[in-house]
């Protein structure tokens, strides 16, 4: 799974980095660590689990989606609402 960084989150100078490992990527502002999203199995499809590192605080997606990298993607979007951008 390589996803890039979403033009959004370059914009504000942001960037997505996969996790070694793990179907997992790293969210970073400013060259530090803000948010882990984590995909995992869910009723035969997958979830996103986001976590905000600061803190331990989860935005998890109640929805599933049909592979892990969709999942990621789809918690993508959710940080993307929830940061209001």
């Amino acid at each position: 799974m390589a996803l890039s960084t979403p033009d959004w989150l370059a914009q504000r100078d942001g960037k997505l980095l996969p996790s070694k490992g793990l179907e997992a990527y790293a969210v970073y502002f400013a060259d530090q660590l803000q948010y882990v999203l984590v995909s995992a199995p869910a009723k035969g499809k997958f979830a996103v689990r986001i976590t905000q590192t600061i803190n331990g605080r989860r935005t998890d997606d109640d929805r599933t989606y049909p592979t892990a990298e969709d999942a990621i993607r789809g918690g993508l979007e959710r940080l993307r609402e929830k940061l209001g951008w």
